[in-house]
């Protein structure tokens, strides 16, 4: 696909840590409203692609476009600049907030920097608009009914909701969500592939996970790494077919009870 076409594009992505290659050439393309996965055994270097898309490491090499425009690679300041968010393995909910603060937090583009030192310092109109916002998108993860409720008296699953609802205030045009069906039962994940599913209708979502039967029922694309590199990309079924796939990846795992790769 010609990369005018993609809401991002990677190209000859590198990433050295010291001596060890963490990423070599790796390649990415995200058209807009696609479900994008990546996959493949721990150590792959899955967590650093994101991390190089979030500007939380410096690449060695490659480039980086966004809505077709070559940009420079981001810093975590600009992500939302760009429409950019990210949810973390961990939630990272404010333990000091609601529910319903730590949504809005989410709102703001530039950290809401007056929102943290006067947290309703906002014109009333302003503080609704935001609150109506952030009670849209806990309505939409499924988790309206916590809105009044400390980070604390959450479930885990819960409190991955109210991450998602959190990130999804900000309306981006690129979700990244890191293992977001980590810690879940399989009917949390259901409802999360569910979620997912109607959440492309307004944006593209980049993931990492390691659920074969998640991945296979979300996703548009799939990047398959294995020691820092793409081997295979298409569809599931395209990739899972793959031999250099089967042998590094899905033939020593997809049997497994859990569907975990």
């Amino acid at each position: 696909m010609n990369e005018k076409n993609n809401l991002l594009s990677i190209e000859n992505l590198t990433i050295n840590f010291g001596g060890l290659r963490a990423l070599d050439d790796v390649f990415l393309n995200i058209a807009p409203n696609q479900v994008v996965s990546l996959i493949g055994p721990n150590g792959a270097g899955k967590t650093t692609l994101f991390n190089a898309i979030c500007g939380l490491v410096k690449p060695n090499s490659g480039a980086i476009s966004f809505e077709g425009k070559k940009i420079k690679w981001p810093k975590p300041s600009q992500l939302a600049d760009y429409g950019i968010a990210r949810t973390l393995q961990g939630v990272g909910l404010y333990s000091g907030l609601t529910v319903l603060e730590n949504v809005m937090m989410g709102a703001d583009k530039h950290k809401n920097s007056y929102f943290v030192k006067d947290l309703f310092g906002l014109s009333a109109k302003n503080e609704e608009g935001l609150k109506a916002r952030a009670m849209d998108a806990l309505a939409w993860a499924g988790a309206a009914d916590k809105f009044e409720l400390s980070p604390s008296e959450l479930t885990y699953p819960d409190s991955k909701r109210v991450a998602l609802a959190r990130a999804l205030v900000m309306q981006p045009k690129l979700l990244l969500l890191d293992e977001p069906a980590a810690g879940l039962g399989q009917d949390e994940i259901d409802n999360l592939a569910k979620l997912i599913n109607d959440l492309k209708r307004t944006c593209a979502v980049l993931l990492v996970e390691h659920h074969v039967d998640f991945v296979s029922n979300i996703s548009d694309q799939v990047y398959v790494l294995n020691f820092g590199k793409v081997i295979s990309s298409g569809d599931f079924e395209t990739v899972k077919r793959d031999p250099a796939v089967v042998a590094a990846y899905l033939g020593v795992d997809s049997s497994t009870e859990d569907g975990a790769l």
